[in-house]
């Protein structure tokens, strides 16, 4: 169920809703990789909550706060962001944010996979209307869908081949409404299990869409863990 537009974007799935959520595991020391650290700052605001002293923020290890208070404000420094795709990322950050939080991922990984689905915004899905769906994931509307539609022209990958197609996608009345029915979509999903708690690890979070069926293109995990990287590597902090 995966689409390619042009400049090779691509855009696919569809699925149920539901607010059904996984969280990370567990995180050790100073020197471990950051899943591992977001894994264990979630491990230990549980055992925090679970002694009964909830909003003593203080009683929190010096890096569990650290890694807490990045991911809360998303630790990202876009000035290295070229100036066309500023806008977007600053645009969609509280969005990701808020959807990361509820797969148990990082911000970045959200953003990357909505810059990778519409092109970094340039490639939208439009109504008939003309108006924009702000579906920047490519989510097809399928028979359990009961809300607006945007007709699209789009490329599917079969059997390998690509074939032209007419589909139909979901449409939202803003981009919150969008990233919240991702979010929906990854949580509720058995396919994606997998892709749910993993933290700030691309390679994990791409492959497991991949398996499960979130696009057919077969190089789709390598684009999508190597666009988070570059977040990664020159815009996340």
């Amino acid at each position: 169920m995966f689409t390619q537009r042009s400049e090779s974007w691509q855009a696919a799935g569809a699925a149920v809703s539901s607010d059904a959520v996984a969280l990370p595991l567990s995180l050790p020391s100073e020197g471990a990789g950051f899943s591992e650290q977001f894994a264990g700052v979630r491990a230990e605001v549980e055992r925090f909550i679970a002694a009964g002293e909830p909003g003593s923020a203080q009683q929190l290890s010096p890096e569990a706060w650290r890694v807490q208070q990045q991911l809360r404000a998303g630790a990202a420094d876009f000035s290295a962001v070229p100036r066309d795709r500023q806008g977007f990322v600053e645009e969609m950050l509280p969005h990701a944010q808020a959807a990361a939080a509820r797969l148990g991922v990082t911000p970045d990984l959200v953003l990357a996979h909505a810059a990778l689905e519409s092109g970094w915004g340039r490639k939208p899905l439009t109504r008939s209307d003309g108006g924009n769906s702000h579906n920047l994931f490519g989510i097809k509307a399928d028979a359990r869908w009961g809300g607006p539609v945007a007709t699209a022209l789009t490329t599917e990958f079969i059997h390998g081949q690509k074939q032209n197609r007419v589909e139909p996608f979901r449409a939202y009345p803003d981009y919150r409404a969008a990233f919240d029915d991702y979010a929906d979509l990854l949580a509720s999903n058995p396919r994606y299990r997998a892709a749910l708690g993993v933290g700030g690890d691309a390679k994990a979070f791409a492959e497991a869409l991949a398996r499960g069926g979130y696009a057919t293109d077969p190089d789709y995990a390598g684009k999508l863990a190597s666009l988070a990287g570059q977040f990664r590597k020159s815009w996340w902090r």
